[in-house]
């Protein structure tokens, strides 16, 4: 074996080795291989038979771990014999971690990497083209350019190079190209700089599976980025319970839907298989989160528990079985617990059954990747488990078949376990030879690194956003179009020399002017009084947002309070604590009456499948459309008639307050006689009924 060993000082910027490619033979004689580029701010690169690799740990040999012609499986096997038990435990935790102002390093990172010997991290970080340097803290951290989340990238990666094996980090994120006005930290990210798509439910509102791929693919390449090669998500939850605040991270209510829709998500992101390019995904919530009891999240108590009373346990799985199917890298099971089902034990959370994780994920289902826990189940939401140490439920989850533990960053309790003998080295070998498989094939152990300037064109792609507008145009459900023949309500048909008179709440004067009106907003101030409507006007054109305003302020991750959580009627949850409706269902009303209601038009945005109830007049509407997460100028395109509108309904809509009820939590649509729209329903131009693509 011929070496050499190249120099680099700690300041040099990159060697970056592209030109020593398939044209390179080993000595050996045996088949070429593509020489991958290699990176490193810290040490020197070695070079043994003509190939270049990382020297990782800075001993100037060629470690096995360090030789990418090697399977990811053989280099982890020999690197996790080199590393001490802290080095381990320290790998099995995974925290959020965001970069200060200006992606400066925060005070923590070196905490986390040299003391706590974590590799792991959750990304908060909204990245926007231009930041509020205001918003410095909370838990999702200062506003960053995209240029700077590369720079902090980099940095954690030089210091992570400096660490005794040279581990790289790994970054993870929830979703964060979504157009959300109520995005909130620890659940998901505003878009910012990211290419704004519609919402989950949107994108399966378009039954566009080659736009879902497209999505995936510049999703792909904007978080590559920046350094992001991970993600919490997506999730295939089922939105069968419309009081579960978690449904607006759902994509529909439909299995098969959702099956197909992951298959497509895990094709344009992770690629056949894990590689250089890929995002590895944690599919999540196994077995499946939709049937939350009464709508209760398990993010509190009083949503710990799932309920099956449709006896529709096996239905959950199957989006998770298509993404199993696909090569899933990882999994994350959810915090509920599984009341009454088969599994055992079935009393505690699903990271700590190890009837869920290991007889039935792994197995039953034949699940090869890792098993990443859902944020803080050590400690606060140890469902079934309260009364053990921090210790106890490590033990349990880890015996259970979890191998990281997310929210989690104090080594040293691990460590105790493993002390204590409820834990043992080869249980922990396990777990974190699974997850250094997926650094390695992931490419970071050869390049970790990318290019700040070229994050900044990435996320700056005029074509990335065109796409992901037309995503929105195509997820627009028209839901009713009342009148007949030509005098439908919709389009609205505006020309130069005859302008249609509007009067708009909640929708961008400029925008809406743009597409051809004559504009006068209704949007007024606190204490101002709403701006009257000229007796010229031909139509009202409002947009409706409902949010948990209102609620406890310590449900920090949304959703109504626990006594209003079925309250999903516009009625109702104008006279609630914890909704708020904009504009107020008040000003809804009283605009239908001033102006008539066949000649109002209704713009809703789902976040959850709310209630049109015949006390709130919204059904007479002229026209109503069901939006999940567009801009103004798509969804003008679509009132204006530029786009025929084509979205299909993702999941289905209750005709009244008591169906909220009356529904099972894991079963999909209404009882007979609760339904408004079911799932799949979605009006076009010209038609006079939904077309058949449930």
């Amino acid at each position: 074996m011929n070496s050499k060993l190249f120099t680099l000082t700690p300041l040099a910027v990159a060697l970056v080795l592209a030109g020593c490619n398939s044209s390179s033979k080993s000595n050996d004689g045996k088949d070429e291989l593509l020489q991958p580029a290699i990176e490193s701010r810290v040490h020197a690169v070695i070079e043994v038979d003509g190939y270049q690799f990382r020297d990782a740990n800075g001993n100037g040999k060629l470690e096995p771990y360090e030789d990418w012609r090697l399977s990811a499986e053989e280099r982890s096997a020999d690197l996790v014999k080199r590393m001490s038990l802290e080095e381990k435990t320290g790998m099995m935790m995974i925290d959020t971690l965001n970069a200060d102002s200006y992606g400066k390093l925060p005070d923590a990172a070196k905490e986390y990497v040299n003391n706590e010997k974590m590799t792991r991290f959750i990304f908060r970080n909204p990245v926007m083209a231009e930041p509020d340097r205001d918003v410095v803290g909370g838990r999702s951290g200062a506003e960053i350019t995209p240029e700077e989340a590369a720079i902090f990238m980099n940095s954690m990666q030089e210091l992570a190079e400096k660490t005794p094996h040279g581990i790289p980090v790994l970054f993870k994120s929830n979703a964060r190209n979504h157009i959300d006005p109520a995005a909130r930290a620890g659940i998901n990210v505003s878009s910012g700089a990211f290419s704004a798509w519609p919402k989950e439910a949107g994108l399966a509102a378009t039954r566009d599976m080659d736009l879902i791929a497209e999505f995936s693919e510049v999703m792909n390449d904007e978080w590559s980025s920046i350094g992001l090669r991970s993600m919490y998500g997506y999730m295939m939850d089922l939105a069968t319970e419309p009081r579960w605040y978690r449904v607006h991270e759902t994509f529909t209510e439909d299995a098969e839907l959702a099956a197909d829709i992951m298959a497509s998500l895990i094709t344009g992101l992770q690629g056949k298989s894990l590689n250089e390019d890929s995002i590895a995904l944690t599919i999540k919530h196994f077995p499946g989160g939709g049937p939350q009891e009464d709508g209760g999240d398990p993010h509190y108590d009083f949503g710990k528990n799932q309920n099956y009373e449709g006896d529709n346990f096996d239905y959950h799985l199957i989006p998770f079985i298509a993404a199993i199917d696909a090569g899933a890298a990882s999994i994350m099971p959810y915090y509920g617990i599984p009341v009454d089902q088969d599994v055992k034990p079935n009393d505690v959370g699903m990271s700590f059954s190890k009837g869920i994780v290991t007889e039935l994920l792994r197995k039953d289902l034949k699940f090869q990747g890792y098993v990443n826990t859902d944020t803080g189940i050590i400690g606060d939401r140890a469902w079934g488990l309260e009364d053990l140490t921090e210790q106890e439920q490590i033990a349990v989850a880890v015996e259970a078949g979890s191998d990281v533990l997310s929210g989690y960053h104090t080594n040293k309790t691990i460590l105790d376990v493993l002390e204590s003998d409820d834990l043992t080295e080869d249980r922990v070998d396990i777990s974190v030879q699974r997850l250094l498989k997926e650094q390695f094939q992931l490419g970071l152990f050869e390049n970790a690194y990318v290019d700040p300037q070229q994050a900044t064109v990435t996320l700056g792609k005029k074509e990335y956003q065109d796409l992901a507008f037309e995503a929105q145009r195509k997820s627009v459900v028209l839901l009713d179009n009342k009148g007949v023949g030509v005098n439908k309500t919709l389009p609205l048909v505006s020309s130069p020399d005859d302008k249609v008179k509007v009067y708009t709440m909640g929708v961008d004067t400029t925008i809406a002017e743009n597409a051809g009106f004559d504009v006068v907003s209704g949007d007024y101030e606190d204490r101002e009084v709403r701006p009257e409507i000229p007796a010229d006007t031909d139509y009202a054109m409002i947009r409706v947002f409902v949010t948990n305003d209102g609620s406890d302020p310590e449900l920090i991750f949304g959703g109504a309070n626990p006594d209003e959580l079925s309250t999903l009627d516009f009625t109702g949850m104008e006279a609630a604590t914890s909704w708020s409706i904009s504009p107020s269902l008040n000003d809804i009303q009283s605009v239908m009456n001033e102006i008539g209601a066949e000649k109002t038009i209704l713009a809703i945005n789902f976040r959850q499948p709310f209630v049109l109830d015949e006390e709130s007049g919204m059904k007479n509407a002229g026209a109503t459309l069901a939006t999940f997460g567009v801009s103004d100028a798509a969804l003008m395109d679509v009132i204006a008639g530029e786009f025929n509108p084509q979205g299909k309904l993702p999941f289905a809509l209750a005709n009244n307050a008591g169906a909220i009820q009356r529904q099972f939590s894991d079963t999909p649509g209404y009882q007979e006689g609760d339904t408004l729209y079911p799932f799949g329903w979605g009006l076009s131009y010209g038609n006079t009924a939904q077309e058949d693509e449930q």
